[in-house]
């Protein structure tokens, strides 16, 4: 991940977050959910890693919100 796109790692992940803890999800049962371990959960919410298309369609299906959302830098979700 290039630092100058850390931000924006940041606000997907916080997004992430947020879309999880709406569906009353915890990191694990979402991890499971779409087959990555929860310490990469972790990691992707806390922008410590990149994060792959594909992981954010899982994302997006499992939580059954449109892929859009996670990238919506000037809303007021967190």
């Amino acid at each position: 991940m290039k630092q100058e796109y850390y931000e924006q790692y940041r606000m997907v992940g916080a997004r992430i977050a947020y879309f999880r803890k709406i569906h009353g999800l915890s990191q694990l049962e979402l991890a499971e959910k779409i087959n990555i371990s929860r310490t990469h959960m972790s990691r992707i919410e806390t922008a410590e890693c990149a994060v792959s298309l594909d992981v954010m369609f899982r994302i997006a299906e499992t939580l059954q919100e449109e892929i859009y959302k996670f990238f919506l830098f000037d809303s007021l979700l967190p």
